[in-house]
């Protein structure tokens, strides 16, 4: 009897019901009100499984269909509003250990935000508590505390994030605009090097003080929209005069039809990309003007690169040749392209041209030049646009 009792305890649903259904039918005749008076089991509950017993399959009732719907029902466009607003402020790991995003603003942020960006009402939104559990399900982690404080701040750090993000949405908004994001990786050592991380064939690696094969260089642009992203592996060094001949490479892949009137670049200002970076700017003008395009650079600050989108594909990069032994060029090109960024594997190429270093205008060439720029006031290193002359006939 107690056997009975604890079997009918372990069970659950449809198949408990049948157990109890059996043993009424061994007990016979009674057998309801013995079990309903020892056990304190449910006639309607045995009675139930007696039908599914006979039925050979559980029985449907309402509960399936019972409860409470899911808020995007209530919302079509909540998940993808959240992503709007968590996109411009989630910030990979710079160790890239990790593949998560960090958001440095809470929940009670995010709801605060689609109240007053997005249209909700106070009432019938979702509160702080369900609204977390939301951004878990969509792999964003909010963060209390500042997850890593720069050393160094400009006074205009907050200035410029905040008219970055009023470009970058303008730009995916707008028809015509193609907006990315491009930046370059440390260089990576060819050789039996440790990469560190764990491998399912533990091989043996040298430490990174020997003298390597060759080195690569890693250049990378980034469609955020799209997400679809191009990596080049330079042998030599990446110049101003390297990036922008990657552009006309990833400009020949568009139809002419498919050509945006505006380019909008994120980047970090860095020494070859800089908006000051004379061969830098010399080129875009004259990518500007070949393909009458208007070129919109958008800066982030100093020391917070990590909130560049490119850096994301840098951190899925990584992790997933970490414990790899790059050991020929060949290796690494195929890990590239064997990796995937929201389920879509890059374009990987290896340039073999190298580019002369230290390539510059005159003071007086730049003076002319500048005269092409508008640059924003109060930010001028950050925000450049660049508009083509019009080619006549």
């Amino acid at each position: 009897m107690l056997l009975w009792k604890n079997t009918a305890s372990a069970l659950v649903g449809s198949a408990r019901r049948m157990f109890m259904a059996e043993v009424v039918e061994l007990l016979g005749w009674g057998g309801q009100r013995y079990v309903e008076k020892t056990f304190g089991w449910d006639r309607k509950t045995i009675r139930k499984g007696q039908q599914e017993r006979d039925a050979g399959e559980p029985a449907l009732d309402g509960r399936c269909s019972s409860g409470r719907k899911k808020a995007e029902e209530h919302w079509p466009r909540l998940l993808d509003d959240i992503v709007d607003i968590l996109d411009t402020t989630g910030q990979t790991d710079p160790t890239f250990r990790s593949t998560r995003i960090y958001t440095p603003i809470t929940a009670r942020e995010v709801r605060r935000r689609l109240l007053e960006q997005k249209g909700y009402t106070d009432g019938p939104l979702i509160g702080e508590r369900s609204l977390r559990t939301k951004l878990n399900m969509l792999g964003y982690r909010p963060q209390r505390i500042r997850k890593c404080k720069p050393h160094k701040r400009l006074p205009e750090t907050d200035a410029i994030f905040e008219e970055i993000h009023r470009v970058n949405a303008q730009a995916d908004e707008q028809p015509g605009v193609l907006r990315l994001s491009l930046d370059t990786k440390a260089t990576v050592k060819v050789g039996p090097f440790s990469r560190g991380g764990k491998s399912r064939c533990p091989q043996p690696a040298c430490d990174h003080d020997f003298d390597s094969k060759c080195t690569l260089t890693p250049f990378g642009i980034l469609l955020p929209k799209q997400a679809k992203s191009y990596l080049w592996f330079a042998q030599g060094k990446v110049t101003a005069d390297f990036m922008v001949d990657r552009l006309e490479e990833l400009w020949k892949t568009f139809a002419p039809e498919d050509r945006p009137h505006t380019l909008v670049i994120n980047a970090d200002n860095g020494p070859e990309n800089s908006s000051r970076r004379t061969q830098w700017m010399k080129r875009l003008t004259e990518f500007s003007d070949t393909h009458q395009i208007r070129i919109r650079l958008a800066y982030y600050p100093p020391y917070h690169s990590k909130y560049n989108p490119v850096e994301r594909l840098w951190g899925v990069l990584e992790n997933h040749w970490r414990g790899e032994l790059l050991d020929s060029v060949e290796k690494t090109l195929g890990l590239a392209r064997s990796m995937a960024y929201k389920g879509i594997h890059p374009v990987v190429r290896k340039v073999k041209k190298s580019y002369k270093a230290g390539v510059s205008l005159s003071k007086l060439a730049m003076r002319e030049l500048e005269k092409r720029f508008d640059r924003k006031p109060d930010l001028e290193s950050w925000f450049v646009t660049i508009n083509p002359i019009t080619k006549l006939g």
